[in-house]
């Protein structure tokens, strides 16, 4: 048998890869859909389960809208920092970004054939107005945990009614892009995700 050449020795030296994903291309309809990037598994067998983390509409303008609110780092910075937590949790993760509620709810519905374990989501401004949102969740029955990188309680009081609150596993909110970290490690103990003894110290550095 020939042996491998040296780029397949260094492809299987890589267990992720990072980068965006064509083939999961939800919401057609929408010209404003992110696909994000995804940590893709090879052979890895801390890997023990497969996490989706949508985030809603203008969480595109990251960085530049309401620094003051929702911090300076941009939608790329929080999904390089949600894909290395989740590595170092055994967790492989798809980020996904859109405007358009009829995306996001295709994503969700996608989720469920793609064998999706466990959701994490920003709704952004859907919180408080997406009914069919939050029955795509209830119709596909995968938990989800609902994120938010503001205080929501702390704001505008219609911000403090959300419409996926009593349907999902937990809430994070407040506490920036570390409520993804939160948010993954409560998923990770539910799941019994083994973290990576070599790379687990990502967990504690963040971005």
């Amino acid at each position: 048998m020939a042996r491998p050449g040296p780029g397949l020795k260094r492809e299987l030296k890589r267990p992720y890869e990072v980068r965006a994903d064509p083939a999961r291309n939800f919401g057609d309809l929408d010209n404003n859909a992110h696909l994000g990037q995804t940590s893709r598994p090879f052979a890895r067998a801390g890997v023990v389960a497969s996490i989706l983390v949508l985030n809603g509409p203008n969480l595109n303008l990251l960085g530049t809208r309401e620094p003051a609110v929702y911090g300076r780092d941009t939608l790329a910075d929080l999904e390089r920092a949600v894909i290395g937590w989740g590595r170092a949790l055994g967790l492989a993760v798809d980020c996904r970004q859109s405007n358009s509620e009829l995306a996001l709810i295709e994503a969700v519905h996608a989720a469920k054939a793609a064998g999706t374990s466990y959701i994490v989501i920003n709704p952004g401004g859907f919180t408080h107005t997406s009914v069919a949102l939050r029955d795509a969740l209830a119709a596909v029955s995968i938990p989800f945990v609902e994120v938010h990188l503001s205080n929501v309680h702390a704001r505008e009081s219609f911000r403090r009614h959300s419409y996926f609150s009593d349907a999902a596993t937990g809430v994070v909110c407040g506490f920036g892009l570390q409520g993804y970290r939160f948010a993954l490690e409560a998923i990770a103990q539910r799941l019994g995700a083994r973290p990576d003894a070599e790379e687990a110290e990502e967990i504690q550095t963040g971005i």
